[in-house]
């Protein structure tokens, strides 16, 4: 959710420590070596079912950054406060002491506050069972925090919504509640009933509210602008969901599939969990993804706002089905190796008081209510609540929520949304952040937010060590991304949302030639070193209504004609497929530590995101996924889908995102061309529109023989196959080793490659001893697959002119050069993971 104004270089880099080289781009804006140091760690070997003809991959040796095993490994001052570990990583922050050592007390009060009242942090996040409705040995008890009312009543459907029975009490905290025997050993209060919280108020007026703690809300769908109902959930055992598998274990490197359940089938209606689970999730694995991000899981009354108006934060979206049928699709995608993420909204809360949260703030100080009052509780964006995180029960709330879809859903992390509106007391608006300390460390952050992240990350991280958690900032946060013991506020990742701007920037402001390819290079490496991004090139925010999808940018009306396989590509579709292959692949490698796609995008999904509103006559037309787009086999969108499904297996079988390895050598303007290193893997863009490089010349850092891994101009991924796949690379040493100086874009090695316009290729270094083993073994690696043997060029035998077929290169002819060398690939089916 994105309501901020930022700048594309606003990011601000860590001064280098004295052990190791500072992050960035080295050289000039032509041409240049350069090392960006990541976090890398080393990864198992790939499952059977996704491995190819590439060599295995080399064992890492890269360092991991070593952070605080906890706050006592600190050295205590005086303050008992310890020099924090991020003060070496950034020695410019030691500036910023005071800032530091001010909320890291905080959250040490606040922790230590919790723990000696309530027991322990993971104790106070239990508040799921002991607030709302709960068994409670043979009774029913309810309890609500609303210290404003002066009267209070539980009604529903068992008591015909008469309250004078079932009178409520409030105890010095704020507390109300009541304790209902059961009749006849069952419930009083019927599993699937409506209830309310009815509590009158100092001005003499009574009010009925969903309560806070509801696990579902339900709206008579026939009634237009019809309220929720808050809806007591608790089937019988025969009825409820037992988990069958357990949680896959955290990968390296996340590769995100943005999905949002109710726009994901293709008919004009609100798709199901259900059917989420058995239609979508096989088409996530087929293409090689390891994560699924859920978004609009917690409900929200305004179906249009993609589920960021949250009204019921314990309560699953009633419009996709029952808590049971979302327990079915984490489940399933457990079975299918896919971890799930849960878009979390804890930054602000709908202003709806019928159903929401907002109608338990009577006017009463904010000491006594979920949120500030006055401007301070307002977003006047969003035009939603802004929580008062110093308040106790708030804590109780927000971080029972967080263990509440942990523990019930088996949800294996979060992405935290709006994080930018909670870090600082101005919620971003307006502000345009230009990477200076002083606009992150002062007055205007928001300490009591920050505080709340930082227990929440440590909870987070206790309750499930191998928990993801993505911050969605804008601002460039310096540690925002480092453990909350080290000083920095916990999160895993950051979202690096300057990226899919520059793409837009380009596509709608700029010709092919007027890119910049240190432009590029500069946005896609600006990140702190030290902190882990999530890259994407676009997610839901870059094609909702007023915008469109990046295929669409590129292709526009012509993806209503022009798309069939059985006719030759104008000159618009062919430059719209290879850039949207090119632009995905570059962000993908070279952008961050993990990658990111909304639904649908990986295949070029056409047009924009518009969800059913009185404006658009309430159709559901641009709110649905074309599956069958991609599933005709005479269209195009099948290549860009395969090429994704590529990239994925790519990084599956070479770990490039997880390595710190990451080397940016060659950033030629005149010829449009990226040359860069990333783990294992030399990579090759030509950006540039209609020339061909005979013999382009490519620096490296290891010396061998290398070959084609990845090639969007194969056949199979909807390109003209200029790019020969048997070929050997074999390279040349450039200058005096170890004097960089004197080296080849600043690279001891080199090789020389043919690089078609519009085309990028990935090569790998060839284990030329396991090569001679295998040789020697006699054993092909086709006859050990048991799945579908993918052969580059032998899959879609396209014709090609001899225009095509690029003169200078031995291989680029119209016959299969695939050999048994280059590219092959495994894919799966999206069948597959359906049986």
């Amino acid at each position: 959710m994105l309501c901020l104004t930022s700048s594309a270089s606003a990011l601000p880099r860590p001064s280098p420590a004295a052990d190791r080289p500072g992050p960035g781009i080295l050289g000039g804006a032509v041409a240049g070596g350069g090392n960006v140091r990541l976090s890398g760690v080393v990864v198992p070997s790939v499952p059977s079912s996704l491995r190819c003809s590439w060599p295995r991959k080399a064992k890492s040796k890269f360092s991991v950054p070593v952070t605080a095993q906890g706050t006592e490994a600190m050295a205590k001052g005086e303050d008992g406060l310890g020099r924090l570990p991020i003060y070496d990583l950034d020695p410019k922050l030691a500036g910023f002491k005071d800032h530091f050592d001010y909320r890291m007390k905080r959250y040490l009060d606040q922790k230590q506050s919790i723990e000696q009242h309530e027991g322990s942090l993971e104790e106070f996040a239990k508040g799921y069972l002991k607030f709302g409705i709960n068994k409670e040995g043979d009774a029913s008890v309810y309890r609500e925090w609303a210290p404003a009312a002066v009267e209070a009543q539980l009604v529903g459907d068992f008591n015909n919504w008469d309250g004078s029975k079932h009178k409520m009490t409030k105890d010095s905290f704020g507390v109300w509640s009541i304790k209902i025997s059961h009749v006849n050993g069952k419930s009083a209060i019927p599993h699937n009933s409506k209830v309310k919280f009815r509590f009158r108020h100092g001005g003499g007026v009574w009010a009925d509210r969903i309560p806070a703690w509801i696990r579902y809300a339900t709206v008579d769908a026939s009634k237009f602008g019809a309220p929720y109902d808050g809806v007591h959930w608790d089937p019988p055992t025969s009825e409820r969901y037992v988990f069958k598998h357990s949680r896959p274990r955290k990968p390296d490197a996340p590769r995100i599939y943005e999905a949002h359940i109710g726009m994901s089938g293709e008919k004009p209606e609100v798709s199901t969990y259900r059917e989420f689970a058995d239609n979508v999730l096989p088409r996530i694995r087929a293409n090689n993804y390891n994560t699924v991000q859920l978004m609009a899981i917690m409900e929200h009354s305004y179906y249009a706002s993609f589920g960021y108006h949250v009204t019921n934060f314990f309560a699953v979206s009633s419009r996709s089905g029952t808590p049971e049928d979302l327990k079915y699709l984490v489940d399933k995608a457990h079975s299918l190796g896919l971890r799930v993420l849960m878009d979390v909204v804890h930054s602000h809360a709908s202003n709806n008081r019928t159903d929401g949260l907002n109608g338990y703030d009577v006017g009463q100080n904010t000491q006594e209510s979920y949120f500030h009052t006055g401007d301070r509780g307002y977003h006047k964006l969003w035009d939603s609540r802004l929580f008062n995180y110093a308040n106790w029960e708030v804590l109780r709330f927000l971080l029972s929520n967080l263990r509440y879809w942990m523990d019930e859903f088996m949800f294996d992390g979060f992405r935290f949304d709006g994080v930018t509106s909670m870090l600082y007391n101005h919620n971003g608006i307006n502000m345009s952040f230009t990477g200076n300390y002083k606009e992150y460390f002062g007055l205007d952050t928001n300490v009591d937010a920050v505080v709340y992240m930082m227990l929440a990350n440590h909870l987070m991280h206790k309750l499930l060590p191998e928990a993801t958690v993505v911050a969605e900032d804008v601002s460039g946060m310096p540690v925002l991304c480092r453990s909350v013991d080290e000083g920095g506020v916990g999160f895993d990742y950051r979202l690096a949302m300057a990226i899919p701007d520059r793409w837009i920037d380009y596509l709608k402001n700029k010709d092919d030639l007027e890119w910049s390819m240190s432009g590029i290079a500069q946005t896609l490496t600006n990140r702190r070193y030290t902190e882990k991004c999530i890259a994407y090139a676009e997610s839901h925010d870059q094609s909702i209504v007023g915008d469109k999808t990046m295929a669409f940018l590129l292709m526009d009306k012509e993806m209503y004609t022009g798309m069939s396989d059985l006719q030759p590509a104008s000159p618009t579709i062919d430059r719209g497929i290879a850039l949207q292959k090119m632009i995905h692949f570059i962000t993908m490698a070279l952008g961050g530590d993990g990658y990111l796609n909304f639904m649908g995008n990986e295949f070029g999904h056409p047009e924009w995101i518009d969800f059913p509103r009185e404006g658009n006559g309430w159709s559901y037309d641009k709110c649905r996924r074309q599956w069958s787009l991609v599933d005709t086999d005479h269209l195009r969108y099948k290549y860009m889908n395969a090429f994704d499904q590529a990239m994925n297996a790519l990084d599956e079988k070479f770990s490039f995102l997880s390595s710190s390895k990451q080397i940016v050598s060659d950033m030629d303007e005149d010829k449009k061309v990226i040359v860069f290193e990333r783990g294992d893997l030399v990579f090759v863009f030509n950006f540039h529109p209609n020339k061909t490089y005979d013999g382009y010349k490519v620096g490296c850092d290891l010396p061998g023989k290398y070959r084609v891994a990845l090639d969007s101009d194969a056949l199979m991924f909807g390109g003209h196959g200029r790019v020969g796949h048997d070929v050997d690379h074999f390279t040349s040493t450039e200058g005096v080793p170890g004097v960089p100086e004197t080296n080849f874009n600043n690279r001891p090695n080199s090789f020389r490659i043919l690089s078609p316009p519009r085309t990028c290729v990935a090569y790998y270094r060839v284990d030329e001893k396991a090569e001679r083993r295998k040789k020697e073994a006699a054993v092909s690696w086709e006859e050990n697959v048991t799945m579908g043997y993918i052969d580059v060029e032998a899959t879609h035998s396209k014709e090609r002119t001899d225009d095509e077929a690029t003169s200078g290169s031995k291989k680029a002819s119209t016959e299969n050069v695939s050999g048994n060398k280059g590219m092959n690939f495994v894919f799966h089916s999206y069948d597959d993971g359906k049986k």
